[in-house]
């Protein structure tokens, strides 16, 4: 369980980023944070496994404080993806193994190698694992920086726009990979993501925020015309088709 509280930033003591966010994740739930640009997003999310660190507030995981702890330890409960990631001259096996970093004192052991061949097997990378990460593509290499991330074995997972810069095909495979492993290792993972349609396609809750504050909170039911009207200040349609809700401008 994830349980934020309190959290409070700003870059600038006379304008808070975030103020009083407050929400939970629980085990095996994949939640979206929604927003316009600007509105503390990606912040959030870096104060969340102190990347940066929050003025107030408390981040638990299991009812223990990782604002608390060294980074080692929060390397051990929390792995995050950046939005974009570059690519280095080492192989997208090398790449995924330094997740084990945190874990790992003089060399790899055994333990180490069977759980990224075991990552590896599960997310369908064998073709290119030992390709140099530098020559994938945009969706090979989101998908070996996932895998990377749970090579850490952490308790939350983070994402920060995974599938900002992939085409459809990919976006898909990404989120439908995410939403598989979030049930599956039963983490907590949070996602910001700008495209609604997808969120409601794989999410199982989403998080609005305005004007540095939590606008709302919940499953299906706070994904409606007046929520997104207020937040994004555009007129909406949410309508069914297929059995699957849809996001249809109006403007």
């Amino acid at each position: 369980m994830l349980e934020i509280n309190g959290l409070d930033f700003g870059y600038r003591t006379n304008r808070k980023i975030l103020n009083q966010v407050k929400f939970d994740v629980a085990n095996g739930e994949f939640v979206a944070i929604l927003g316009n640009n600007g509105a503390g997003k990606s912040t959030m999310l870096k104060c969340i496994n102190k990347i940066i660190a929050p003025q107030n507030g408390s981040v638990l995981i299991n009812e223990t404080d990782i604002l608390k702890m060294n980074r080692l330890e929060i390397a051990k409960n929390t792995a995050y993806v950046a939005q974009k990631s570059e690519g280095s001259r080492i192989t997208a096996y090398d790449a995924i193994l330094l997740g084990r970093k945190p874990y790992i004192k003089l060399a790899p052991k055994k333990e180490d190698y069977d759980l990224v061949e075991e990552i590896i097997e599960t997310m369908g990378l064998q073709d290119f694992s030992l390709r140099y990460i530098d020559e994938l593509s945009g969706g090979e290499l989101q998908k070996v920086m996932i895998a990377r991330a749970l090579a850490q074995e952490p308790k939350v997972l983070l994402l920060d726009e995974p599938t900002s810069c992939l085409d459809l095909k990919n976006q898909l495979e990404v989120l439908k990979l995410i939403s598989n492993i979030t049930r599956q290792k039963n983490i907590a993972v949070v996602i910001v993501i700008h495209d609604l349609n997808l969120a409601l396609r794989y999410c199982d809750r989403f998080l609005f925020l305005k004007d540095s504050q939590v606008f709302c909170y919940g499953g299906m039911d706070v994904m409606t015309p007046e929520t997104i009207g207020a937040v994004y200040q555009v007129a909406v349609a949410v309508e069914s088709y297929q059995n699957k809700k849809v996001v249809i401008p109006l403007t």
